[in-house]
């Protein structure tokens, strides 16, 4: 019988198998599927549907495979205004961190935008909907997966540091499907930040709120500001 060490090892490679195929080939699926060939609003609605069922894939496992809770690390519960400053503390953090490692891109190593990026500005475009559910699928989902789910896995098997690198260089490793290394650098920032966060406060609910913050005020900016002026979502 497998121990729940490999229990725990197995489910963080489902997540990231999952996860990465979501990144891969949801957009090919959907076109099976529903026979929409290019990128519309309805079809990046469906791939972010895709990630709600991982989440609900990796929940069953952690219940019925490892029987275990699905966050190991217990809630900690905090007065509002820790939550809100944390929350802007931890929003200006990555936003100052993002900005300084997107002008590295651009003018040190002369990178572009993302085309795939640039592709998906005309789906955002004043469409509120899609944006805030965008938003609360990567805040939540992401969060979750990567920072409730495997980081507190790893820290189990290895060690709290092993758990917060791990878990930030795959949240980066799964943003590379948009081309650049501005896209893979920004996540694996913020994945660091979130994670030692998350390690001193065992909070998961203000990585979710600034979270939100960061792709909402991003893919909003989209309708007023040059894309080059954003950072990842």
């Amino acid at each position: 019988m497998m121990s729940l060490t490999g229990k725990y090892a197995a489910g963080i490679l489902l997540t990231f198998i999952l996860l990465a195929a979501a990144m891969l080939y949801s957009n090919p699926a959907i076109t099976l599927i529903t026979g929409i060939r290019k990128i519309t609003a309805d079809h990046f609605f469906f791939s972010r549907i895709i990630l709600w069922i991982i989440l609900i894939i990796v929940f069953l496992y952690s219940i019925f495979v490892e029987k275990s809770s699905f966050l190991l690390k217990e809630e900690k519960k905090y007065a509002i205004g820790f939550y809100i400053k944390a929350v802007l503390s931890l929003y200006f953090i990555c936003i100052f961190g993002g900005a300084i490692l997107n002008a590295f891109s651009m003018f040190v190593i002369k990178e572009k935008v993302s085309d795939k990026l640039l592709n998906l500005i005309p789906i955002f475009r004043n469409n509120y909907f899609l944006i805030t559910f965008t938003s609360l699928t990567a805040a939540i989902v992401e969060e979750f997966l990567m920072r409730g789910y495997i980081q507190s896995r790893i820290e189990k098997i290895y060690n709290p540091a092993i758990g917060i690198i791990i878990s930030a260089v795959l949240f980066g490793i799964l943003h590379s499907t948009y081309g650049t290394i501005a896209q893979v650098l920004g996540p694996l920032f913020i994945g660091l930040v979130f994670g030692l966060f998350y390690k001193r406060y065992s909070n998961i609910k203000v990585l979710i709120i600034c979270h939100f913050m960061i792709d909402f005020i991003a893919m909003t900016g989209m309708n007023f500001i040059d894309i080059k002026h954003l950072s990842v979502f």
